[in-house]
């Protein structure tokens, strides 16, 4: 089958496309028939050899996928091929097709296309996993979101929306200030233009946000630390910004607030699974009420993933890149 290989790790101009073997399903995963697959972040650092795959997974990029079940394992239940659907991978998603365990594999919200059902599992996943399971955003609360227009800020600015939440973002262009204060967001702040933490603090009555959803790490600690609100939680998924910094703990204790870090590639099936369960309970409903949507700013057919990955590293998107196959 038809799969994107890296000759070693570097630039885009080790991308190409390969054959490698078809996968054959264990006994407790299926094989899916990809249609589209999602273009990540942590697939440009897989590419530059700064993330390799967990223990087991496919050595091939690919965190996302939709598609159709291809193939069943024998102690699979409720999936049967041709079953449409998308999942959330540990790797292996720039392929025809992939092997998936089954609890990773959640059915297509009604009213997303197939190929659009792709820009959902690694975002909501994330988002939910981290804003709601980690750190319990609750109606009336603050959410301040780094990275707005990115696919994972689309989908945290929706979902914060949805539950009743006030919603801050930071964003680099007046386009994608525009575009997340239609999402919802009550203040977008443009961080080439303004100081991002001022804006946050006035915006609050210096009260703070409750709940920060941060993907550039060291460059934003600080700041992030300064603009947590009372029992405020500070939860970070990325490092853009770097992995070290400072930790003000007399600014974290006086305020009762807590730093967390997580992420999403090296949890167990077991924990995946239960996060995907909550997804499909508490979101797919949203999103079958049009109160969310999945972000697409463009797609490349499988051919052209040098492109898509080059829209990713230049930062102009909104939402969701996706290759189709």
């Amino acid at each position: 089958m038809r799969a994107v290989v890296c000759d070693g790790a570097g630039g885009i101009e080790v991308l190409t496309i390969g054959e490698i073997e078809d996968p054959i399903p264990a006994a407790d995963e299926v094989v899916i028939d990809v249609v589209a697959a999602g273009v990540n972040r942590a697939d440009l650092l897989q590419r530059q050899g700064h993330y390799p795959p967990p223990p087991g997974a496919p050595g091939t990029i690919g965190l996302e996928v939709s598609g159709t079940i291809a193939a069943v394992g024998a102690d699979v239940e409720g999936w049967s091929v041709g079953d449409e659907c998308c999942a959330l991978l540990a790797g292996g998603g720039y392929a025809e097709k992939v092997v998936v365990p089954a609890p990773q594999v959640m059915p297509v919200p009604d009213g997303v296309d197939l190929i659009s059902a792709a820009a959902l599992p690694e975002v909501v996943a994330t988002v939910w996993s981290n804003v709601f399971m980690t750190a319990h955003l609750k109606a009336g609360e603050t959410l301040l979101v780094h990275g707005g227009a990115s696919g994972i800020g689309t989908m945290a600015i929706q979902l914060g929306v949805a539950h009743g939440a006030r919603v801050l973002c930071t964003v680099g262009s007046r386009d994608k200030m525009d575009f997340c204060t239609r999402l919802g967001a009550d203040v977008a702040i443009n961080y080439k233009e303004a100081e991002w933490a001022s804006v946050v603090n006035e915006a609050t009555g210096k009260a703070g946000a409750d709940v920060i959803l941060d993907i550039m790490g060291a460059k934003y600690l600080a700041d992030n630390v300064r603009s947590l609100a009372f029992d405020g939680r500070l939860v970070v998924i990325g490092m853009q910004g770097g992995a070290k910094a400072e930790l003000d703990l007399g600014r974290l204790l006086s305020r009762r607030a807590s730093v967390t870090g997580t992420g999403l590639r090296f949890r167990s099936v077991k924990d995946k699974g239960r996060i995907l369960e909550e997804v499909v309970g508490h979101v797919w409903p949203l999103i079958e009420a049009k109160k969310v949507r999945p972000i697409v700013h463009t797609t490349f057919p499988l051919a052209d993933v040098a492109r898509a990955h080059e829209t990713l590293e230049q930062s102009t998107q909104i939402g969701k890149v996706l290759l189709t196959l």
